[in-house]
């Protein structure tokens, strides 16, 4: 009904409607509006640019109100006794509907009065009621030119009173989208009633002003101040509208980009839908070279995105790069940085130039589609930290962060698909296997099958106490008649005890690597990643220790019952020539950890990536408790002050 009435309110004078957007007011006027009347639904969407041959308009109501706005006094008082009165009579119909009512029964009589101004002089009945209205005095020169400039005046506002009205309809087309998809259409559709109340007041004062000039009289409806509000609503209301529909392109966008990868066809329409959004292709840069080269490097190629904020490493880098002298072989596959950065600034570009100087490949430059944001957020799991997500020429991804496990295996990982991860994640024996080339002794006693201990930690004192007691038991003469030899490595210290925290570094994201790797399917733990999220829960501890025979691992514990072993192990060293020393070793430590266990927590980065729901604990069946903790490293240096 509603979209029939405003097509006929608008029929009835010279007005052309156009879109526009909301606004507010005062605070005590929202709460009355809501004290007395509450919130209703919306209408229909106006498509007819006619009433339809059905519709009834509601006379009685039109009448009605047009009373309750007939021969007020000028004045805001009046005006907004007027409102409330008739907000009152329409409280069973919706915001909108009230406005176009309101609209109408001051269409039907302003309509009226113009019509009578073109009949008065030639049609016989039109004449005497002209005379009634006082038509032919308005239409006297003098009368005219007494009421030129308020008749303008009082057009145009009538004009941007059906620009609010359309806005509205306008917005009840958008909501179809729904508020969580689109917040600007909630804070437009919470304001409708206060954008109402000031069309129905303005509307009033504009009714109150036609009397005056009809009635000649010399005090007249002052409406300056009702245009500066109605104006005022209607420029929010654009804005609110330009808003929306921002949101909704993101919104259109973002689905078409997962309809685009549930079917995809050819990697080079993924990744402009991705990057570019619409019509916006801008060339890649090539790292080895400095310049500038078409996106038709890509086509038919496998592509390995490396998806990163502002903080590219250098460990990445030198893992990356013999995978790119080994694809370069293949000649199939390419890979593409693309920096994540929410808004431009002048500094972060500078920032992406110097970082953009270090990478050797393809570069996405100043990348800032909102909706590839979004889609490489939620849909493959980007949390600032790095990740490689594998896609095939067809635009289909393999895997969605292949980075754990190329830190792990390199090239062995090749073609880098979530099938080729979980056959080499499943081929591991032991944890030892995942660092077993982490330094070339290492790599030759594991061939060997000698006895390795493995040791680190945070506490420089215990390091150096466990390697005296380790070094101890290496050359133990019974060791050394039973032909037992140990092999000792502080991961994190070089020979000589200097610090080698990219070695440490390289470890660490080897554990957490092969950890995410094997947790990234909701299966059954195996013994192999239970052991290694029992060495993950260690590595914030004072100290660790494993000791291995080859890559098999024969214990698993933290500092200090490992230091409590060595210790002990001299009382226990004789039945080494009986049961042998990893019998020996093994049932000591299990009878040293039911005297009781400590807390055990595994730290795993949120932003690493997808993370396991649950965890089970590695050292007892019960499932861990999951915290939260919160941590900042200053990477970037001290911030400035905001002002």
């Amino acid at each position: 009904m509603a979209s029939n009435i405003i097509v006929l309110a608008s029929a009835q004078q010279p007005i052309k409607a156009k879109l526009s957007v909301l606004t507010m007011s005062d605070e005590q006027i929202t709460d009355h509006i809501y004290a007395t009347h509450g919130t209703h639904g919306y209408p229909e969407n106006i498509e007819e640019k006619a009433p339809k041959a059905s519709f009834t308009p509601p006379l009685c109501t039109l009448k009605h109100l047009s009373s309750l706005m007939t021969c007020k006094s000028p004045g805001e008082e009046f005006a907004h006794k007027t409102t409330m009165s008739i907000l009152n009579n329409l409280s069973n119909y919706s915001w909108d509907s009230k406005a176009v009512l309101t609209l109408a029964a001051f269409a039907m009589e302003y309509g009226d009065f113009w019509l009578l101004t073109q009949l008065h002089s030639s049609d016989q009945l039109a004449k005497p009621i002209g005379i009634l209205k006082r038509v032919p005095t308005i239409l006297s020169r003098p009368g005219l030119q007494k009421h030129k400039k308020a008749m303008v005046e009082l057009n145009n506002l009538v004009k941007v009173i059906l620009e609010v009205i359309q806005c509205m309809f306008e917005l009840e087309k958008l909501s179809i989208y729904g508020t969580k998809d689109v917040p600007a259409l909630s804070i437009a559709m919470d304001r409708i009633p206060i954008d109402v109340y000031w069309a129905i007041i303005t509307i009033a004062a504009c009714m109150t002003q036609i009397y005056c000039i009809i009635n000649d009289e010399d005090r007249t409806q002052d409406l300056s101040p009702f245009a500066q509000k109605i104006n005022f609503t209607l420029t929010l209301l654009r804005r609110q509208i330009t808003l929306c529909r921002h949101q909704i392109e993101i919104i259109e966008a973002y689905r078409k980009l997962i309809k685009l990868l549930q079917t995809p066809t050819e990697i080079m329409e993924v990744f402009k839908a991705l990057i570019f959004g619409k019509d916006n292709v801008q060339p890649l840069i090539d790292g080895s070279t400095n310049g500038k080269v078409n996106i038709d490097v890509l086509k038919r190629k496998n592509v390995l995105f490396y998806i990163s904020a502002l903080d590219i490493t250098n460990d990445d880098i030198l893992i990356l790069k013999p995978i790119s002298e080994g694809i370069r072989k293949e000649g199939q596959y390419k890979i593409v940085w693309i920096p994540i950065v929410e808004q431009w600034t002048d500094e972060l570009r500078k920032k992406f130039e110097m970082m953009r100087s270090k990478w050797p490949w393809y570069v996405v430059q100043y990348f800032s589609t909102i909706a590839g944001i979004k889609f490489i957020k939620e849909e493959w799991n980007f949390k600032n930290k790095p990740i490689l997500v594998v896609m095939n020429r067809q635009g289909k991804v393999e895997h969605p962060n292949a980075l754990h496990m190329i830190r792990v295996w390199g090239m062995k990982a090749f073609p880098f698909t979530t099938t080729v991860e979980e056959a080499l994640t499943n081929s591991v024996d032991g944890i030892v296997s995942v660092w077993f080339d982490i330094h070339p002794n290492v790599s030759n006693w594991i061939k060997q099958e000698k006895y390795i201990l493995f040791y680190g930690g945070k506490d420089n004192e215990w390091i150096q106490q466990f390697n005296r007691k380790a070094a101890t038991l290496a050359n133990d003469p019974v060791m050394k008649d039973t032909k037992i030899s140990i092999e000792l490595f502080c991961v994190g210290k070089g020979s000589k005890g200097e610090d080698e925290p990219n070695l440490l570094g390289n470890f660490w994201n080897r554990i957490e690597s092969f950890f995410f790797s094997k947790t990234h399917k909701k299966t059954e733990q195996d013994i192999v990643t239970q052991e290694i999220q029992k060495l993950l829960s260690y590595k914030t501890e004072s100290g660790w220790a494993v000791l291995s025979k080859g890559s098999r691992l024969v214990v698993n514990g933290n500092g200090l019952t490992m230091l409590k072993v060595l210790e002990e192990f001299d009382k226990k060293k004789e039945l080494v020539r009986e049961v042998g020393f990893e019998i020996c070793f093994k049932d000591h430590y299990e009878k040293i950890i039911q005297t009781g266990r400590h807390c055990c927590s595994v730290d795993i980065p949120m932003n690493a990536g997808k993370y396991p729901e649950h965890i089970k604990c590695p050292e007892c069946p019960r499932i861990m408790e999951t915290y939260i903790s919160y941590k900042c490293c200053h990477i970037d240096g001290p911030m400035n002050a905001l002002h």
